[in-house]
């Protein structure tokens, strides 16, 4: 099974909804059973709180049902048991770095690195801000989840014949 895991501050905002949306494209190809989909937070400000409202409502406007998803933290077994770990901006790899032993850093991407739309490096946080960062906080997710879910596509039947 190809795992990837998504990751932000507080797992309320930009790392729920793009779990939402990658989770969303691996249902739709009928990969659930060789295809992971996770999210985590480097902090524990919100473990156990569902995601912000804002981020609930962007996403649900297109499609995506993010509504039970509970944040929790980085666990130290996530860099061994993740093959994908995709981080939202330079603070959140920064802080992955710090945390994830040396054997599992090649693990270690941001999201955007993936997009073929959007050139921006990083995901900006919407959370001090209005819908309107929440919706252009998804455009920018589902770009780039369309070029992850590309890349973990492919390794598929690698892991089947496994």
């Amino acid at each position: 099974m190809s795992k990837v895991l998504f990751v932000c501050t507080g797992n309320i905002c930009r790392s729920p909804s793009a779990e939402g949306v990658l989770r969303q494209l691996v249902d739709q190809a009928s990969l659930s059973e060789a295809i992971l989909v996770d999210s985590a937070a480097t902090h524990g400000f919100h473990v156990g709180e569902h995601p912000d409202t804002r981020a609930q409502i962007a996403a649900r406007k297109r499609g995506y049902d993010i509504s039970t998803y509970q944040a929790r933290q980085v666990q130290r077994d996530d860099f061994r048991n993740f093959d994908l770990i995709l981080s939202m901006d330079w603070e959140n790899h920064a802080a992955l770095q710090q945390m994830c032993p040396p054997l599992y850093r090649h693990k270690l991407m941001l999201l955007m690195r993936f997009a073929t739309d959007f050139e921006a490096a990083t995901v900006p946080d919407p959370y001090y801000g209005g819908q309107d960062g929440f919706n252009k906080v998804m455009d920018y997710i589902e770009d780039a989840c369309q070029g992850v879910f590309e890349q973990v596509r492919k390794r598929v039947p690698n892991y089947r014949a496994a």
